[in-house]
């Protein structure tokens, strides 16, 4: 099918072209400096026959096609200047006995948990709600509650999938294991465009709420303490690290995180690690489902566009390099907010072996990114200091187009297999993109 007409009648969803009514209001790439991007076309899919439809059409006219479920990524690949696949009309969600939940790849996170909290179940995944619940899975999944449950991809159970020949495939660990491996953690759109996805869910637990804030505060020994106790705390509590830099003021540090405990034993595990005359605010009886909106994601809604880098550790950074990264972070300037977050891993993310699923950092103890404007040398400067004491592993959801050897940061041991993979089920490349496998 390559004529542009009978392609849109054949559609349940619609068709637009930057001459169409409506497709000045069609869903944004959240990211400021992707969000002008103008695709030749937008096919707003309402089934996965639309999905088909787009692949076929593609192909016969040699064109290539970006699918949207958030509209997060980092490097823009879910946008392009020819057809973007505007997953978003693909959002239901269902709940099954026994707890497995279908959901659509077009849902956001907000949604998915208010879904999932009728049924008294929840997922362990990221928190900004219009986040796309496809692409984090794709690339892995962390979490508030993934210390203890795991990466949101180590709960899916099945997939459905739209391969390059226009076929649809239903995946999991019994058909198609190979490409069901490849899902979990290798990263959105390198075999196809996933319509649906299939997860054991979790009882939803009722949660504390952690956050502490200073702005005059020796910065190496709290985060030296951080990351000696964060990391290893018990699996029931995840407490990550920010400080912020703005100019002409001292960098802020945030603690903010959750615990699946009551009140008493989360404070006394919190003064493990923080000292008695510290201000931390808990806030007791949230369901995880409530907890996710009282956190404030700068990389959600952005007010200017945003560069990050990140890289995994597996161990502490020494305190010369610590002693450099703050010095940078904190230099006197006129313009531009600066930020490093810490994440803590540990728990179960580390004990699944790493080659049971397509993503490979399964021994590492944090993430720590590197987040400001794009004009801003700060960001690379601040990653190759952290970069001489990190493991050298890279988030496939903070896609670095800046990275030299991005194969082994991303994959590691599992891109052998990757490539396999991609062989077999997309062998003439029609999944193709900067760093794709």
């Amino acid at each position: 099918m390559s004529d542009l007409a009978e392609f849109a009648d054949s559609l349940d969803g619609e068709l637009f072209s930057p001459d169409s009514p409506g497709y000045d209001a069609i869903r944004r790439p959240v990211n400021v400096a992707y969000r002008e991007v103008r695709p030749r076309l937008v096919v707003r899919c309402l089934s996965v026959s639309d999905v088909v439809a787009a692949i076929r059409y593609a192909t016969a006219t040699g064109d290539r096609i970006a699918p949207r479920g958030g509209g997060h990524c980092f490097s823009g690949r879910s946008s392009t200047h020819r057809i973007v696949l505007d997953l978003s009309g693909l959002d239901g969600i269902s709940v099954a006995a026994g707890g497995i939940a279908t959901i659509g790849a077009g849902a956001q996170l907000g949604p998915v948990y208010a879904g999932l909290h009728a049924y008294g179940r929840t997922l362990p995944a990221g928190c900004g709600p219009t986040v796309g619940i496809t692409g984090l899975t794709l690339g892995g999944g962390i979490g508030l509650l993934g210390r203890k449950h795991g990466l949101t991809c180590d709960r899916l159970v099945g997939v459905q999938i739209v391969l390059p020949d226009g076929s649809v495939v239903d995946c999991d660990d019994d058909h198609e294991p190979d490409l069901f491996w490849g899902l979990r953690g290798a990263g959105g759109g390198q075999f196809g465009v996933v319509t649906s996805l299939r997860f054991d869910t979790v009882p939803e637990p009722m949660t504390t709420r952690i956050e502490a804030h200073w702005s005059d505060v020796a910065l190496e020994e709290l985060v030296s303490a951080w990351q000696a106790w964060a990391p290893d705390a018990p699996d029931e509590l995840t407490v990550n690290l920010s400080l912020v830099s703005e100019p002409g003021a001292s960098v802020q540090a945030t603690l903010f995180g959750a615990s699946t405990l009551e009140e008493g034993p989360t404070c006394e595990l919190l003064r493990e690690f923080i000292d008695q005359d510290s201000a931390i605010e808990l806030r007791a009886g949230l369901p995880y489902s409530q907890l996710k909106s009282t956190f404030a994601d700068p990389r959600e809604v952005p007010e200017s566009a945003l560069r990050i880098r990140s890289e995994f550790f597996s161990h502490s950074i020494s305190r010369s390099t610590l002693a450099s990264l703050l010095t940078q972070l904190g230099e006197p300037r006129t313009t531009g907010r600066r930020q490093m977050s810490f994440t803590a891993m540990g728990g179960a993310y580390n004990r699944v072996a790493e080659g049971a699923t397509a993503f490979a950092h399964r021994g590492e103890r944090f993430l720590l990114e590197h987040i400001a404007e794009p004009a801003d040398p700060w960001v690379d400067s601040s990653w190759a200091t952290a970069h001489a004491d990190s493991s050298g592993r890279v988030y496939l959801n903070f896609p670095d187009p800046a990275l030299d050897d991005w194969a082994a940061a991303y994959h590691a041991g599992n891109y052998p297999r990757l490539t396999d993979i991609k062989k077999a089920y997309d062998p003439h490349r029609f999944f193709d993109f900067p760093q794709a496998i």
